[in-house]
């Protein structure tokens, strides 16, 4: 087992988890004051911080299911989440956002991320390895 691929993907689970909460926070804002986020000092130093942890992650993830196929975890859910998670970097901060459509793939994203992470977990328990 790869430990160091492992660690690197819960690492940035747990990054683009809280990221996630960040963008539900300014989704909320925008959607209460009807005000859309600055471009330049809110959104896209927002979206680039995702990309670049999202673009990591999905490397990783896919990767990381390949090898060690889970039972409920696929290389194209991995693909949508990375997706979804660079669409809602940008979509929170804009009030005319579908609400039903943001909080759909918002939890499809948390769904996989949480997924991915037990089932690091659970690998990491039946090979004994050390965390």
């Amino acid at each position: 087992m790869n430990v160091e691929l492992e660690n690197n993907i819960l690492a940035l689970s747990r990054k683009l988890l809280e990221n996630m909460d960040t963008a539900f926070k300014r989704f909320h804002h925008s959607k209460e004051e009807g005000v859309r986020g600055d471009f330049h000092t809110e959104v896209k130093p927002f979206a680039d911080e995702v990309k670049t942890a999202t673009d990591a992650w999905r490397e990783s993830a896919v990767q990381w299911v390949k090898i060690n196929r889970p039972k409920n975890l696929h290389a194209n859910q991995i693909e949508t989440a990375a997706d979804y998670l660079e669409v809602i970097s940008v979509q929170a901060f804009f009030p005319e956002t579908s609400k039903k459509r943001f909080l759909d793939q918002m939890q499809s994203v948390e769904y996989i991320l949480k997924s991915m992470i037990l089932a690091i977990e659970q690998a990491g328990s039946q090979h004994g390895s050390e965390r």
